[in-house]
């Protein structure tokens, strides 16, 4: 499972001109969901995401979560973050997990955030969608639930 986050000032997204999810300060969250991505997965991605260090405190250092500044949370998920693109000029998508568990897992994901406490909205799954955001650093980084398998 692979996440792009970045910290925003606002962001919301629009499916045919009609916005289905907005938020204020808070954190986008791109989700891309690959086909051997586990329960384990999961659960570290989102305990990584709403405790990820990335506002700033009084002294200006990136010190305080999204928990801690009451920030909200827009997933959007993308099946792209998972693309291949080693064999040539059109990305493989082989590794991405198939719509209906992986749209399971992207709804899951944002239930286990909201159950932190935060306010979190949602794309729409397979929809075409337009991202619209004001970058807040800017701060954007990547997570790959990769990373919490290679510690344990």
């Amino acid at each position: 499972m692979k996440a792009v986050v970045q910290r925003v000032s606002s962001a919301r997204v629009l499916v045919d001109g009609r916005v289905t999810g907005q938020i204020g300060t808070g954190l986008l969250v791109l989700l891309g969901v690959a086909k051997d991505d586990t329960e384990q997965d999961l659960a570290y991605l989102v305990d990584k995401v709403v405790h990820l260090r990335i506002f700033e405190d009084d002294q200006q250092k990136m010190n305080r979560s999204a928990l801690d500044v009451r920030g909200r949370l827009l997933v959007v998920s993308q099946f792209t973050l998972l693309a291949d693109t080693r064999g040539g000029r059109r990305p493989s998508f082989f590794d991405a997990m198939p719509p209906e568990p992986a749209a399971a897992m992207v709804h899951d994901f944002a239930a286990r955030a909201a159950s932190h406490g935060l306010d979190v909205e949602q794309g729409v799954f397979g929809a075409m969608m337009d991202v619209e955001l004001t970058n807040a650093g800017p701060v954007t980084i990547i997570l790959d639930s990769a990373d919490g398998r290679k510690k344990q």
